[in-house]
């Protein structure tokens, strides 16, 4: 009875699946994913936010978007505090510039709120319109050079010089070792196809961390309610005043990067599991975006960065998910992994690093979707490319590549009437480095 009423809920049949393989895929999705119960606290701590309670809020988050994403859209796609949006919370807009993070809590709900009414309005449409395809794909490999960056730094293997900005760590340090003891482990496991092996990897790390006495900080203790210390805990009064000008900055980055790079985890994803029409629509887009937006305001609201959909989604997909059941049964999993989440504090920088090196690399595969024998793509994909990790900035990164590809149309006379809203962006973009200059 209960896989029937089941199957007329998600259509497994018509889908050509069942109750046994959408349970495996949603543990498979779990698996790939749950390396961010771990990292996401390693980064947002950074930001001066409580570990223990940034760890339940990523379960509680996970759970909350996943099971929403199941039920509303009815597709395998499992959402949870995005990597390179977690970095750029914590490294740009608290560090870099000097914002409270409960005030960047609250620029990630507002960017929530923001992409729900551009949902509802069909703006994005307009928006995807206006940018090539190979500037998304510039933007996912700047990403993945920032994460991959910072996760190199925070294993020691490169450190900070004043002769060549950068040079090589000091790799006899214990924390260096253990950094390259993982990523050979993680690696591995990868290449075996082990199921869950970042997870694997940075568990495994962590006990080779603690041998050597580089354990992270003792647990806060046993107690769920270390999510006090992030829920709720948003600041709209910061919103204004000195900080109001760099705010709107920060509202587009957060909502423009999650606008793309859910719409590319979405094509992908979709197109491994055959749910892409041959018109290449997909069923339900408003109703996978409309969760999107509700699960990043959601997660502001619990305390972590912006929500997304995960391309990790396509392991799910790959073990036969076709509906929104595998979703559902990963937020189901996240839930469960709230009763152990305060612990998070105890895996040692050292033990994740390796994990943000090797998300970092496996965001360079759309890289090859750029013709880069062509200069007018090459040249905005590029300065994309590059700025973000080398400025230690996405907005930077997003400057660049608009205005680079503005000027490129002007100077090769491909401007058209339906370029408007990227000669907007542009604009706007030049008056933001004038800004800069003058402050």
């Amino acid at each position: 009875m209960v896989s029937l009423a089941l199957d007329r809920r998600f259509a497994l049949a018509a889908r050509g699946s069942d109750l046994r393989t959408e349970l495996v895929a949603g543990a498979t999705s779990f698996l790939t994913m749950a390396y961010i119960v771990l990292v996401n606290p390693a980064i947002l701590g950074a930001a001066g936010m409580p570990p223990a309670g940034v760890a339940a809020a990523t379960c509680l988050a996970a759970g909350f978007a996943s099971i929403l994403m199941g039920l509303l859209a009815n597709v395998p796609l499992a959402l949870a505090p995005g990597m390179g949006l977690n970095a750029y919370f914590a490294f740009t807009v608290v560090q870099a510039m000097g914002i409270p993070w409960p005030t960047a809590l609250a620029c990630v709900f507002l960017s929530g709120l923001a992409f729900l009414a551009l949902t509802l309005a069909g703006v994005r449409q307009m928006i995807v319109a206006a940018i090539p395809a190979p500037l998304f794909a510039a933007v996912a490999g700047g990403i993945g050079l920032f994460i991959g960056f910072i996760g190199l730094r925070n294993a020691g293997l490169v450190a900070a010089s004043p002769a060549t900005f950068v040079t090589l760590g000091d790799l006899h340090r214990p924390g260096a070792l253990c950094a390259l003891f993982g990523l050979a482990l993680i690696a591995a496991l990868s290449l075996w196809r082990v199921r869950g092996a970042m997870l694997i990897g940075i568990l495994a790390t962590s006990l080779v961390a603690a041998w050597f006495g580089q354990s992270g900080a003792p647990a806060p203790g046993y107690d769920l309610g270390a999510i006090r210390g992030t829920a709720l805990a948003l600041d709209f009064s910061g919103l204004l005043g000195r900080h109001g000008v760099g705010l709107l900055e920060i509202l587009f980055v957060f909502l423009f990067v999650d606008l793309f790079d859910n719409l590319g985890t979405l094509v992908a994803v979709s197109r491994r599991a055959g749910l892409i029409a041959p018109d290449g629509s997909i069923a339900g887009l408003n109703r996978i975006l409309l969760a999107d937006s509700i699960a990043t305001m959601a997660g502001a609201l619990l305390g972590t960065s912006t929500v997304t959909a995960y391309v990790e989604s396509a392991a799910g997909v790959q073990a036969g998910g076709r509906t929104g059941l595998t979703a559902i049964v990963t937020g189901l999993l996240f839930l469960a992994t709230t009763l152990v989440a305060p612990y998070a504090g105890l895996v040692p920088v050292a033990a994740t690093a390796p994990a943000l090196i090797l998300v970092g690399g496996l965001m360079m595969a759309p890289l090859a979707e750029i013709d880069w024998q062509d200069p007018f793509i090459a040249v905005p994909a590029f300065l994309t490319l590059v700025m973000i990790p080398l400025s230690f900035s996405i907005a930077n990164g997003l400057a660049f590549g608009l205005t680079a590809l503005a000027v490129m149309k002007i100077v090769s006379g491909r401007l058209g009437r339906g370029d408007w809203l990227l000669m907007l962006l542009a604009a706007l973009f030049a008056l933001r480095f004038a800004y800069l200059s003058a402050a």
